[in-house]
């Protein structure tokens, strides 16, 4: 009776001390999603440009992205971690659109990157100011993405990149699973998540052919699928609670599987892809809202949506309907995709004006009133593969 008498202060002390624009926030997003589609090339456009003006209002101001920005606290410090994978996306637009101010904002994350990078070839977990700073494996991959991504634009990228890679594949155990740099902020044990640590070594490879990188990642991936059931679920693959994982990190492992069938074109890699992505595609629920967290019978353990997980597993049944024509993966892509965009703000300040939230309702249990620089990275990915896809 006493903890729960202090589990209720504590709530009414929070939200007592809640900011205006955070109780304005819940408040809409709890009367429901908005009827508004603000459209794919708007939500592209202003979702990069959040993403820039996120690497200018790091609290770190190091050329890093801060990690979010809190309707509580601000802006928060830069995070290496995504701000590796953040490095293609700019890289894509600017390409596409011919903005040099996007690849000049790719450069300085990239630069950033090599400058932190550790005497190993490793990168540390956390935020830039994150205590301890350890290697790990997990956010070496996602920075190995950005490095990749670089060193195809400048030969300057290409040995940090190569370092990376190499401290990878040092460190991947015989079976296939990397145990020995796990990250500080994350429950014990083994992860199948870190299939998308092999897309980072699969984007080296086609950088430099002549190393073994696609081998490793391949090994990791198989190790991964080990631990997959016959309904396509895959154990150990949640940071907190592998009963019930955020859509985030299913989506990390099904595209790691994806990646991996997309440089080998191994049938049974596409076969388990096609596996787990039916599961989660039954977990989708009218207007394209999937739960936050599933648990292994594709059931919803939530009521609240998980944007970032909902972005990367609409991508992935996209680059199915790519491999395999199937129209059941674009309708339900296009669907995930509307839900988000329909919850994106593309008017009004700075701050969150094209920022996509960690939940819906914002108060949801990932990312709490906060806009994550990876929601939006991975919102402006699958709306652009959407974009090319209706384009065809």
């Amino acid at each position: 009776m006493l903890q729960a008498t202090k589990k209720t202060i504590r709530r009414l002390r929070d939200e007592m001390r809640l900011p205006a624009d955070a109780k304005r926030e819940r408040e809409r997003d709890r009367a429901g999603l908005p009827p508004s589609d603000p459209g794919i090339a708007r939500v592209i456009e202003e979702g990069v440009r959040w993403l820039a003006r996120a690497q200018e209002n790091s609290a770190s101001s190091d050329g890093g992205v801060a990690r979010q920005f809190s309707l509580v606290k601000g802006w928060g410090t830069s995070y290496p971690e995504t701000t590796g994978y953040i490095v293609p996306t700019m890289i894509d637009y600017a390409e596409a659109h011919g903005a040099d101010w996007a690849l000049a904002s790719a450069r300085r994350m990239l630069d950033w990157l090599v400058a932190i990078q550790l005497a190993d070839g490793a990168f540390q977990g956390g935020r830039i100011d994150s205590k301890p700073v350890v290697p790990v494996t997990f956010n070496t991959g996602q920075i190995l993405i950005g490095l990749a991504a670089g060193a195809r634009i400048d030969e300057a990228y290409r040995r940090p990149m190569e370092r990376a890679a190499d401290w990878l594949v040092e460190t991947l155990d015989d079976d296939g699973c990397w145990r020995h740099h796990p990250s500080p902020w994350a429950m014990p044990g083994e992860k199948v998540y870190e299939t998308h640590v092999s897309w980072g070594l699969f984007e080296a490879a086609r950088v430099a052919r002549d190393k073994a990188y696609g081998e490793a990642g391949l090994a990791n991936v198989a190790w991964a699928l080990s631990k997959t059931r016959d309904n396509g679920w895959p154990d150990l693959c949640c940071l907190t609670d592998p009963t019930r994982p955020l859509t985030h990190t299913l989506g990390y492992f099904l595209r790691g599987v994806l990646e991996a069938y997309r440089l080998s074109e191994q049938p049974e890699l596409l076969e388990a892809a096609r596996t787990t992505a039916d599961g989660l595609m039954s977990a989708l629920e009218d207007e394209g809202r999937l739960p936050g967290r599933l648990t292994a019978d594709w059931r919803p353990a939530v009521d609240w949506v998980c944007l970032t997980g909902s972005v990367q597993v609409a991508h992935c049944w996209l680059l199915l309907y790519g491999f395999t024509g199937d129209e059941r993966y674009r309708e339900a892509g296009f669907a995930a995709n509307r839900f988000v965009r329909r919850t994106i703000r593309i008017e009004g300040e700075d701050e969150v004006r094209g920022a996509v939230k960690g939940a819906f309702p914002v108060d949801g249990a990932y990312g709490t009133y906060q806009y994550l620089n990876w929601a939006a990275k991975f919102c402006v990915d699958s709306n652009q593969l959407e974009e090319d896809i209706r384009a065809a």
